[in-house]
């Protein structure tokens, strides 16, 4: 029996496409990022607010945060559990601090309160969605 010595596992030819197409993917993935085409991914804004059930009674309240001042508008909803409205609040330019109360809007386990902001740049982000 005799072995051929000439025999190789992936030809020449292969070898040279398989580098060229890994190359190409890489300088891919690296022009995304130099050239800034994933920029339009909006950051998180960083501000809190805070809903706290006393009896029948709401109470809303701005935290604020490092972000507090790019704030331009907060708007405070409480729901039903069927999904109608049961109070809604505006407010702009909030201070850190602003409280809102929405009295007799409560039922233990049966309000969805949800608070949004608004900042500066037109981002508009969720602070809270909490069911009461």
């Amino acid at each position: 029996m005799r072995f051929n010595k000439d025999e190789e596992a992936v030809s020449p030819v292969i070898g040279v496409i398989l580098m060229v197409a890994i190359t190409v993917i890489l300088a891919a993935v690296i022009a995304v990022f130099v050239f800034g085409m994933a920029s339009d991914i909006e950051t998180t804004k960083s501000v809190a607010a805070t809903a706290k059930q006393s009896g029948s009674d709401i109470l809303i309240t701005y935290q604020g945060g490092p972000d507090a001042s790019k704030v331009t508008f907060l708007n405070s909803t409480v729901y039903k559990v069927d999904g109608s409205q049961d109070g809604n609040d505006s407010e702009q330019n909030p201070a850190v601090g602003y409280a809102k109360l929405f009295v007799g809007n409560g039922t233990a386990g049966q309000e969805r309160v949800v608070i949004t902001a608004k900042f500066d740049d037109g981002a508009t982000q969720v602070l809270l969605d909490k069911l009461l």
